[in-house]
């Protein structure tokens, strides 16, 4: 088990894990695209027992893409994402990878709505892409 640490950009909203991440996966659309202000997301999923956080959270919440809702936990100070819930599995949470900052985080294994990827944007070798 590696404990890893991740933050807002202030520092005042912090997630502890203490497992490695069941999925990492990098999402291609919009609505992710607008979020991150990037071309996409990358966020990694835990069990909730894995995942400690810390800090006052605000959320927000929209219907993804797949007709599901998504609560998106961001610092109530800077505004940062740091984390966010699928209603559709209630007992997961997914962090964003970024927050992080560790360059050896583990690669991504899923790429979702790829429909919607960028051209120019390349994906590790094995990584399964769904549309």
């Amino acid at each position: 088990m590696k404990e890893r640490f991740a933050s807002c950009a202030c520092g005042s909203l912090t997630a502890r894990t203490m497992a490695e991440p069941l999925r990492v996966t990098v999402c291609h659309c919009q609505e992710c695209q607008r979020r991150t202000g990037s071309v996409f997301s990358v966020v990694a999923r835990w069990k909730d027992e894995d995942v400690e956080l810390s800090g006052e959270i605000k959320s927000f919440t929209r219907t993804g893409d797949d007709g599901g809702d998504i609560t998106f936990g961001f610092c109530s100070e800077c505004g940062g994402t740091l984390f966010f819930r699928v209603a559709a599995y209630p007992d997961y949470i997914s962090v964003t990878v970024g927050s992080f900052a560790d360059s050896d985080f583990p690669l991504p294994q899923v790429s979702i709505f790829g429909k919607r990827q960028h051209s120019w944007v390349s994906l590790p070798d094995g990584c399964k892409q769904y549309e």
